[in-house]
């Protein structure tokens, strides 16, 4: 008896050192990931300091300090994704579409989505800056809209319902409610579909469609798996519009403050000062997520403890590294964007923005912690034949084009809905040329890749020169709307990734025919594809 206990303890032991030894891999592996993803950005806004754009020392000793926090945070974070969000989702998508109960369907999806966007940190960050309504009303819309398009999204699963005409009935809706509302809502409308598909949203929504999409047996079911942030990002933008009929004042926005410090240990104690604030933040952020985690497994899942001990593992993961990457950006990054972009847009070159812009969009996006979810998805869900890499180079090509945009319009102030308009009616019509997983995936990368950078670099880099080039009451209407321009690029270049494939598959087809003809003229041969 003691001899089997004692190999039972070392079997145990054995098991908890492999386990440790694979997740010390992985975190370099995430490591590895993070810092090409990082360093791109980070030698860009370097070159800048040291050239054209010079920085007070202080500031580039936190911009240096904040690049090396968002590495270690966006490695943490996604191995806690990979271990608990996901896994999390898949279960909690699967569970609650074999009860075969719509009611039970409808009630946790809309309970799920409201939960989940009040738990997004980057909607709080919008909602301070809406002084025209209060911060509990707009986030309390905005979570509404996102559990109701939640549901939508399930119910289309379920019974198989086609995106593109659902996309395309609803875009309609929003453009023809945008016609009655103040034009200085229209960018915290679409930037709010934006914000509310970010780091924590994403990995759960996309996991719980995959866990739906499992109880259907047909062969669109992988497919439609996709569509979900999609969906999930068109709530947002009807609620904040809603609300501006509610809230005619015109909105206004609060300045990236650029904080005075003299020396580099003053610039240490700035991220001292913020770590609790976002430790704080995250907290609430995660603590909905855990506590729906804790209910479904007392009541439903009854996992093992070995799968218990992972996901638990996975949220302390995921908490660790959204603090320090939340942390890091918005010390680190967000000061130092609004500044190079106030003293681009007071130099005699200010046009070097779009230029400029188009540069940082293309390497900025691979930062987006979320993009990395939606890239393994894709692979996963179909089977390698969409490759990450090229996803990945479509997604950057698509929000190079739109921070071009972005800083055209910081320039000659062209209204947002010239190039929204167009750009939705493109991708809505491109949605009928290629296959629906494509159109699917696109949508879903829109949300996707309007993350955590953007909000907090990117977008104070647009106010920091749209004030110094219009002045403030042009940042309203002209600054704001980054978000919604990289939320609709992608929509284009990843359908056109989808054009491409079908050509490729076609000439394939044709070549493979074309061989079995030939083949079929010596004999009877029996042909096996390999």
């Amino acid at each position: 008896m003691l001899t089997a206990l004692n190999m039972k303890d070392g079997q145990r032991f054995l098991i908890g050192k492999e386990a440790l030894k694979l997740s010390r891999k992985l975190l370099r592996e995430k490591t590895n990931e993070a810092i090409t993803s990082v360093l791109p950005i980070t030698l860009i806004v370097l070159a800048l300091c040291f050239t054209i754009t010079p920085i007070p020392n202080s500031m580039l000793v936190s911009f240096i300090a904040g690049a090396v926090m968002l590495v270690v945070g966006m490695a943490f974070f996604t191995l806690g994704a990979d271990s608990a969000m996901t896994p999390i989702g898949n279960k909690a998508g699967a569970c609650i579409t074999r009860s075969r109960k719509l009611w039970a369907i409808v009630l946790v999806s809309f309970l799920l989505g409201v939960i989940i966007t009040i738990s997004e940190p980057d909607l709080q960050v919008l909602a301070g800056q809406v002084p025209s309504i209060p911060n509990g009303v707009i986030i309390g819309a905005v979570a509404l809209g996102v559990g109701v398009f939640l549901v939508i999204a399930m119910l289309r699963i379920l019974l198989g319902i086609r995106l593109s005409w659902m996309l395309i009935g609803f875009y309609v809706l929003i453009f023809l409610l945008a016609l009655q509302v103040p034009k200085d809502f229209w960018a915290v409308a679409f930037d709010s579909g934006g914000v509310t598909t970010g780091p924590m949203t994403v990995p759960f929504i996309m996991a719980l469609g995959v866990g739906v999409s499992s109880i259907r047996s047909d062969c669109h079911a992988g497919d439609d798996s996709f569509g979900l942030v999609a969906l999930c990002s068109i709530g947002p933008v009807l609620a904040v519009l809603v609300l501006g009929l509610a809230y005619p004042a015109e909105g206004t926005y609060t300045l990236v403050e650029i904080p005075r410090t003299e020396t580099s240990r003053d610039s240490i104690l700035l991220f001292l000062q913020g770590l609790p604030v976002y430790l704080k933040e995250v907290a609430l952020a995660l603590a909905p997520i855990a506590a729906f985690f804790a209910l479904f497994q007392i009541f439903f899942l009854h996992l093992g403890k070995r799968a218990l001990r992972r996901i638990c593992t996975g949220l302390a993961f995921t908490y660790v590294g959204l603090v320090l990457f939340l942390t890091g950006v918005n010390v680190g990054f967000m000061p130092v964007g609004n500044y190079i972009g106030k003293m681009i847009g007071n130099s005699a070159y200010y046009w070097i923005l779009v230029p400029l812009a188009m540069v940082m969009g293309y390497f900025i996006v691979q930062a987006e912690p979320a993009v990395h979810v939606l890239k393994k998805q894709v692979e996963t869900i179909t089977a390698g034949s969409i490759p990450g890499k090229a996803m990945a180079l479509s997604l950057s090509a698509g929000v190079a084009v739109s921070l071009a945009l972005a800083m055209i319009r910081v320039i000659t102030g062209i209204s947002v809905m010239y190039l929204l308009i167009p750009g939705y009616a493109l991708a809505l019509g491109l949605s009928f040329v290629v296959p629906t997983i494509f159109t699917a995936i696109a949508f879903d990368s829109g949300g996707v890749a309007s993350g955590p950078m953007t909000a907090t670099f990117l977008l104070p880099f647009a106010m920091g020169a749209c004030e110094a080039i219009g002045g403030l009451d042009r940042i309203v209407t002209d600054a704001f709307g980054v978000v919604a321009m990289v939320a609709m690029t992608p929509l284009i270049t990843i359908q056109i990734l989808g054009v491409a494939y079908v050509r490729r598959k076609k000439k394939e087809d044709e070549a493979r025919s074309r061989i079995r003809r030939r083949i079929s003229g010596y004999g009877d041969y029996d042909i096996i594809e390999v």
